[in-house]
């Protein structure tokens, strides 16, 4: 086992995994911005390390600062979290220079998952059904062609992407051409990498994703499902397990065909196969893999009573997977709301101050992972990710009233934030009969979908 771990992160995923680390015995290092010295994670670590001013780009993401301060401290591993470094090559090519484990996948594994026209070819080889699509599209005239035959919608995506960046869906010719330069400006901003493909889109499709841990002695288990069918702008704002929608047969199958697919990336570690799921013909399409722990992987250990973290943890420093999938258990229903420092009646603009008043929910089956306390200021370069508030019930009723009753004792002052935009879409007749979709909640601002 490893002896210290440097978290190169912040927030509540640095707190989560120095969390795990100690439960396991290691010491932790922190890194942190200049404006972050005095947050939580940071004056909980064994160790800190200032690496650089506010900006992302001058910090969190200076991969020399990261690692002269890993190799300083005598740290062997360094956990990214999500976000920031978490699916950079460039990252773990660093780290196995210096001798320091990446506790994620290998080299390859990331760099074929993280290739989203790859990693649709990898998984197409071993039976896993992918949505008609392209390779990589280098010409308006070739986009064109494809949509004579596969017809509109269609969804532009970036190669290298994922989070919702460079990401278009165009509903006829007009809207193809474009969105076409601007989703290659965005990917080309976003990641370095301007190259996109084109996927057939469904806009009624639920998006449902399987948590699978892999270790390095060819053991693949999958821990079910999260359906995260509610987003906004392709961002995941709910999560729940298990999805109302699939039935024992199409969680049996869908579970396998992500076996498969980890499988067939040579993955070891944590990840998330995600899948476009059509509830009219039942079928279901591959969409991506993403190779790192979720920001929404609690719903899955609330449900399985698994910390995947710290089995994270134990697999990147060679140990088997402590559980077969025969012993993986899915225990009653677990929600999770993302709250953001957002005005969700300006758009969803980001809302900055200092948190002057807190309460934090708690009783039976109510989790919060957050980072926040009295004091703490939220930033302008940073992710607008407060806190997660996960319920978990015997079934989904439950699980729902306790996060209502949750999301009526948090207070957060200071910012505005997403909690009554919860409260109000939680109550809605749609979500509470589970009729949701990807583009659920775009209806529902726009005044589309009904109330009840």
């Amino acid at each position: 086992m490893f002896k210290k771990i440097l978290i190169a992160n912040r927030g509540e995923i640095a707190l989560r995994i120095l969390r795990a680390s100690r439960e396991l015995g290691l010491r932790t290092v922190a890194v942190h911005s200049e404006v972050d010295r005095d947050s939580l994670h940071v004056r909980l670590a064994d160790e800190t390390f200032c690496v650089g001013p506010g900006p992302a780009t001058q910090s969190y993401l200076n991969i020399p600062n990261l690692i002269a301060a890993a190799t300083i401290a005598g740290a062997d591993a360094i956990h990214p979290g999500y976000g920031f470094l978490a699916e950079s090559p460039r990252l773990l090519e660093v780290c196995n220079q210096h001798d320091l484990t990446f506790i994620g996948p290998g080299l390859e594994a990331m760099r074929l998952m993280g290739d989203k026209a790859r990693a649709r070819q990898t998984v197409d080889r071993v039976g896993v059904p992918v949505l008609p699509g392209t390779d990589e599209v280098t010409g308006e005239k070739e986009a064109l062609d494809f949509a004579g035959v596969h017809g509109y919608p269609l969804m532009l995506k970036a190669a290298a992407g994922g989070g919702g960046k460079g990401m278009r869906v165009a509903h006829g010719p007009e809207d193809l051409e474009r969105h076409f330069h601007t989703a290659r400006s965005e990917a080309q901003s976003a990641f370095g990498d301007g190259r996109i493909y084109l996927e057939k889109f469904l806009p009624r499709a639920r998006h449902i994703e399987f948590q699978v841990m892999a270790d390095s002695h060819g053991h693949v288990v999958h821990l079910g499902e999260r359906d995260c069918s509610v987003q906004r702008r392709h961002q995941k704002l709910i999560e729940e397990s298990p999805s109302v929608v699939l039935g024992p047969e199409q969680r049996r199958e869908m579970g396998e065909a992500a076996i498969r697919a980890t499988r067939a990336a040579g993955y070891s570690g944590a990840g998330t196969v995600e899948f476009l799921f059509d509830p009219d013909s039942g079928a279901y399409y591959f969409l991506e893999m993403n190779t790192r722990i979720q920001v929404e992987h609690p719903v899955s250990e609330m449900v399985t009573g698994i910390d995947l973290v710290k089995e994270q943890i134990r697999v990147a420093a060679g140990h088997p997977l402590g559980f077969s999938q025969e012993e993986i258990q899915i225990q009653g229903h677990a929600v999770e709301c993302r709250i953001n420092a957002e005005d969700p009646e300006k758009g969803f603009a980001p809302s900055l101050g200092t948190i002057h008043d807190l309460h934090l929910p708690g009783g039976p089956g109510i989790r919060v992972d957050t980072h926040l306390e009295r004091g703490y200021v939220v930033q302008p370069f940073y992710d607008s990710l407060l806190a997660k508030v996960i319920a978990h019930g015997r079934d989904r009723e439950e699980a729902l009233a306790r996060m209502d009753r949750a999301l009526q004792e948090m207070q957060v002052g200071g910012v505005r934030t997403t909690i009554d935009f919860h409260r109000r879409l939680l109550g809605t007749g749609d979500f509470r009969r589970g009729e949701i979709h990807t583009t659920f909640v775009e209806a529902w601002i726009s005044g589309s979908a009904p109330e009840a």
